[in-house]
């Protein structure tokens, strides 16, 4: 069925879509920060206390308007993440704040979670306020920073502050074109000068654990393989479900590769429980690598790669450059065979899938579906889906309902066909 992957966890934040406005906005050049906050019966903004803060105060600042509900978990666990870094920023003297602006559904729910923010709100009773900011800044989902900088059209906001924030933390500030564009050089340098030792390696460590624990395994005796680096935690549901599939396809690429007298190749779990004891239980059932729990090089593995869901599969090539951050797609959609994940190996695959997809039958059915299927190649609408039998994702070619949509691997109709014909044989 035609439709956006779900089998994943966010590990950073989601958006929830809000209300939807009508009417234009009142775009003036340059506008101030009055023009923007104040209106027609309020000049003021609430502090933490809930004593009033003239609009004014903010000229000249770098301003945050922080968009957000209580009722919304992301919302939630952003807020703290967003409040470490303005304490920093206050108390190194940097000209910013941040103005929270409400979508929470009642007075008791705004004070509650405004009382865990240390910084200003548009009061909760000024919907039209917070309805002309959603509407100026076109606010299309939850969590949302939007940052202003001073004597600057609202036009030249920085709109995806929460990401920056996450990724960057306090070194993104003051949200400028120019700063963005230095972080932005320096991530290109550091991925250019990319080495599996200064990936994986901290200062007080040079080694991943191994099984059976508390075995060490050097990352130096890695560097030259590929690697996969699995971000995974065992209070994750597609995790639980995924895990298993590595497993296998990880056993039949080291049996592939014994037999090839070649063993470059594995996988280091990049955990992210939240005790000591669920890593314990969770590791155990691996028959990979991991880092240490709670090691720091996790929280920089997560942001370096920019990890906002787990489960991911990042695979680094020999070389020690990443080959790509979509490793389990690639494991669902071609198991085993999608080492060692390179460009050339894909388009070996393709090459093979359009050879197989010749000699299939153009059209065919599939249990528990009333409808004729049509075999389309990924131009005419097969790919990507994700697979109505096994309800993983699938690309390039399909057995597609023209009808209402319904779409199944190749390989899962010829699974269902070989049991048939078993049955059959067993009959007879």
């Amino acid at each position: 069925m035609r439709k956006e992957e779900v089998n994943e966890i966010p590990l950073k934040k989601e958006s929830v879509d809000l209300w939807a406005f009508n009417g234009e906005s009142n775009k003036a050049p340059h506008p101030t920060f009055s023009s923007l906050l104040a209106s027609q019966h309020r000049d003021f903004l609430l502090s933490p206390t809930g004593n009033q803060v003239n609009v004014s105060a903010l000229e000249g600042k770098v301003v945050g308007l922080y968009f957000s509900a209580n009722w919304y978990t992301p919302c939630r666990n952003f807020t703290p993440v967003l409040a470490g870094i303005y304490n920093q920023l206050k108390e190194c003297g940097a000209g910013f704040e941040i103005v929270f602006v409400s979508a929470d559904e009642d007075l008791e729910a705004f004070d509650r979670y405004r009382s865990t923010m240390p910084w200003l709100s548009v009061p909760f009773s000024d919907l039209e306020s917070k309805k002309a900011l959603n509407c100026l800044f076109d606010i299309e989902g939850i969590p949302s920073l939007i940052v202003l900088q001073p004597d600057k059209d609202a036009e030249m906001a920085v709109r995806d502050g929460v990401e920056l924030v996450y990724r960057y933390g306090v070194r993104a500030f003051p949200f400028s074109r120019a700063r963005l564009e230095e972080l932005k050089k320096e991530e290109r340098e550091k991925h250019e000068t990319q080495t599996l030792a200064n990936l994986l390696i901290n200062h007080g460590r040079d080694y991943l654990l191994a099984q059976p624990l508390p075995k060490q395994v050097t990352v130096a005796s890695l560097v030259g393989k590929t690697v996969g680096l699995y971000f995974s935690a065992k209070w994750c549901p597609p995790c639980l479900k995924f895990t298993p599939r590595l497993i296998s396809v990880y056993h039949k690429i080291k049996q592939r590769l014994v037999e090839e007298k070649d063993e470059d190749f594995e996988i280091a779990l990049v955990s992210s429980d939240r005790d000591q004891s669920a890593f314990d239980s969770y590791f155990a059932t691996m028959p990979w690598l991991a880092l240490p729990f709670g090691d720091q090089t996790i929280k920089a593995l997560t942001k370096y790669f920019d990890v906002q869901a787990i489960p991911c599969l990042v695979i680094v090539g020999p070389d020690g450059k990443t080959v790509t951050k979509h490793g389990r797609k690639l494991i669902n959609l071609h198991f085993e065979k999608a080492y060692p994940f390179t460009q050339a190996q894909l388009r070996e695959l393709e090459r093979q899938m359009d050879e197989e997809a010749k000699s299939l039958p153009k059209f065919e059915f599939h249990e528990g579906h009333r409808h004729e299927l049509t075999l389309v190649s990924e131009g005419s609408g097969g790919g990507p889906f994700i697979c109505c039998g096994c309800e993983e994702q699938g690309s390039g070619w399909a057995y597609q309902c023209i009808e209402c949509g319904y779409e199944v691997h190749p390989r899962c109709v010829k699974a269902v066909r070989q049991v048939q014909n078993d049955m059959v044989a067993d009959a007879s």
